[in-house]
């Protein structure tokens, strides 16, 4: 019994508290400086690792840099850059269009989820390459057709991220709208699209990268041009740091635009990075 009581009456030690000042604050990089140095080592490695590459199957980033200054000064890179993003964009802007909208009604509206849902999910699943020589026989073999090809390999994951992310909007906002007799548009505009906006955001970031390889794969399938004729002509050529510029600049391009998003992201929807914590981490 005395044990006993002697171990009831030990009180935990109290921690000493520094000052605040002499708590030292955790080192970290910015994000931009651990990027920067990524991108360095990479270029750097593959600059000492590519020079002992045979030229015909592999390239090195000088080589690349020399190549790109010869078909900028030759006026071929400018106007097959210009010709591939016209079907690149016209075919990008159209699916946000019409995939975001398309996924609002499927996540909002049960009937349309079971009357859309599985076609939009085979569509997703479904090799859209496959389709490149009937779509030809439809549209052609100019702009309509490399338009249709990006339109239909980017329209999917925005409209399939847009409907998760109004399946995933809780059910207790709704009930705050409809506690005030809201109407239907209003719940849509005024909770159900900006809980979605991370979602949308995130499946227009994924069509960027979409978009690139169906415009490319267009340019292949259909006539020869823009940045997928450079690549076809070097690779008959064997001239592969040509080769590679096209490949390089689409990558900055994707890259670029994948950022881009990111920063309308912040703007639009700056809720999105406190609540998920990845300021402070």
């Amino acid at each position: 019994m005395s044990s006993s009581s002697e171990t009831a009456q030990i009180t935990p030690i109290a921690q000493p508290m520094l000052p605040a000042d002499l708590v030292k604050p955790r080192m970290t990089l910015p994000r931009w400086t651990i990027t920067a140095l990524s991108v360095v080592v990479f270029f750097a490695l593959w600059e000492i690792l590519g020079r002992d590459v045979n030229p015909v199957f592999g390239s090195y980033p000088s080589a690349i840099f020399l190549a790109f200054i010869d078909i900028v000064r030759d006026g071929t890179l400018l106007p097959a850059f210009l010709e591939s993003c016209k079907s690149f964009f016209l075919g990008y802007v159209l699916a946000i269009v019409i995939g975001v909208p398309l996924g609002l009604v499927i996540g909002r509206f049960r009937f349309a989820e079971a009357a859309l849902g599985i076609f939009v999910t085979a569509g997703y699943a479904m090799p859209l390459v496959a389709l490149v020589p009937l779509l030809v026989l439809w549209f052609g073999l100019g702009v309509a057709v490399k338009v249709a090809v990006v339109f239909l390999m980017s329209v999917f994951p925005v409209t399939i991220n847009t409907w998760i992310g109004v399946a995933s909007v809780p059910k207790s906002l709704l009930e705050v709208g409809r506690s005030f007799v809201a109407p239907g548009h209003v719940i849509m505009r005024r909770i159900i699209f900006p809980a979605t906006l991370p979602y949308i955001m995130a499946g227009v970031r994924l069509a960027v990268g979409k978009a690139v390889v169906a415009m490319i794969i267009a340019e292949f399938f259909t006539a020869l041009s823009g940045l997928g004729a450079i690549i076809i002509n070097s690779a008959n050529n064997f001239d592969t740091a040509t080769m590679f510029v096209p490949v390089v600049l689409l990558m900055v391009m994707a890259t670029g635009l994948t950022g881009l998003i990111g920063m309308i992201e912040r703007r639009v929807a700056p809720w999105q990075s406190e609540l998920s914590g990845r300021d402070s981490a």
